[in-house]
């Protein structure tokens, strides 16, 4: 996929750029070099041709994240990755402006999708970000929303901004870096982590958006550490500091769409009770997981461990619940594989629907070693109950 520069975004914004874009969204998709070709049929330059075929590629992908606002929006292939997703961007700013936030520094702002969600609900934004390529598109995308007004986009150093001017702070460092992909050590943030550590310091109303996997170690005194998930896939923690923070811990959950959020809130330090398997096995949402609020989630459920250090909760009774997903245990065995293939064999098991958690096997392998064969589907968990090797077979996920 072709480099986006400033010089091709000027180039798609203007007239001419613009019915190019209009005419790549009509055949992107196919196949490349036939894209090209349409497009230069129609009399556009191969330069504009490629630059268009890349934001209609990058619109197509980020119609995911954005809804229908993607069309009209400019991306970077890496831009689009980090970015937060708008139901995620969308929530973050409705709480900020009922926390009565009016201004606020955006550092590390992307491609803009949390400037533009601030802005949406009256919150005026400076927004800055290193890279001049994704601060241009940042300021576009303000333009191609109508929010130009509330929305200053600059490139900048985050580090240089006066802070203490606004009334909160918003902070996203950058975790890749080129050549090295994704970065996991908080040292090795951009902006560093002692800098992002120390804004709550100058601006008490801070978030900060951050990798899932942060250490919970790393959460400033008296924050709020949110762990959010969309549709079940994890996509970030957040830290709100100051008089931003509500409750010790969160876990979030949002659907893709526009439907209701679920929160599960607690201290994230109480232990779950422990007892026997039941008959029902519930899978948190990750979101539960990272908060740590396994305990609490097992509570809401009437629920218990098997094993203090495994997140799987059992009752005897089925419980309906947001938060994670309700499996029926039709068997429990210590883990044998051949005692396991035997039984799958007996059931005439053909599909099987894998989880495990302290376990050690590979899903993939374990199915060949199987040798799975029959038109039934089933549920294998693995894990362990009292520190041993356990094999659960269940019902299908609800």
């Amino acid at each position: 996929m072709p480099i986006v520069s400033p010089e091709s975004l000027q180039l798609l914004r203007t007239p001419e750029g613009l019915k190019a874009l209009a005419a790549a969204a009509e055949v992107t998709g196919g196949e490349p070099l036939a894209a090209a070709s349409a497009l230069r049929a129609r009399g556009f330059g191969a330069e504009l041709s490629a630059a268009a075929l890349t934001q209609a590629s990058l619109r197509e992908r980020a119609a995911m994240k954005f809804g229908p606002d993607a069309a009209g929006m400019f991306f970077t292939r890496a831009g689009l990755e980090q970015a937060t997703r708008a139901v995620v961007a969308d929530r973050r700013a409705a709480r900020l402006a009922a926390a009565g936030v009016r201004t606020l520094a955006d550092l590390g702002c992307g491609l803009g999708a949390d400037a533009l969600a601030a802005a949406r609900q009256g919150i005026t934004v400076y927004a800055v970000d290193a890279d001049p390529v994704t601060a241009a598109m940042a300021a576009a995308n303000a333009e191609a929303a109508g929010l130009g007004d509330r929305i200053t986009v600059e490139c900048a150093d985050a580090t240089t901004v006066p802070v203490e001017r606004y009334d909160a702070v918003f902070a996203d460092p950058a975790r890749r870096q080129a050549g090295r992909g994704r970065v996991f050590d908080p040292k090795a943030y951009s902006p560093p982590w002692d800098f992002i550590a120390g804004l709550p310091g100058r601006t008490p109303r801070t978030v900060l958006k951050l990798a899932p996997g942060i250490d919970h170690a790393l959460l400033p005194p008296g924050a709020e550490g949110e762990w959010v998930s969309v549709g079940g896939d994890l996509v970030e923690a957040a830290f709100w500091c100051g008089p931003l923070a509500e409750v010790p811990r969160r876990a979030t959950l949002l659907a893709p769409g526009a439907g209701p959020a679920a929160g599960l809130t607690g201290t994230g330090e109480i232990r779950a009770e422990v007892g026997p398997v039941g008959a029902w096995i519930y899978d948190p949402d990750p979101a539960v997981v990272r908060s740590h609020l396994v305990a609490e989630f097992a509570a809401s459920v009437g629920g218990r461990l098997a094993d203090p250090e495994i997140a799987y909760v059992y009752t005897d009774d089925p419980v309906d619940t947001p938060f994670a997903r309700r499996l029926g245990v039709t068997e429990v065995l210590p883990f044998s594989l051949k005692r396991l293939r035997a039984l799958l064999r007996e059931r005439g098991v053909g599909v099987l629907e894998i989880r495990k958690r302290g376990s050690a096997l590979v899903p993939d392998q374990l199915r060949k070693d199987l040798r799975l064969s029959g038109p039934n589907t089933a549920g294998l968990v693995l894990t362990r109950v009292e520190g041993a090797p356990m094999a659960l077979l269940t019902t299908a996920a609800m």
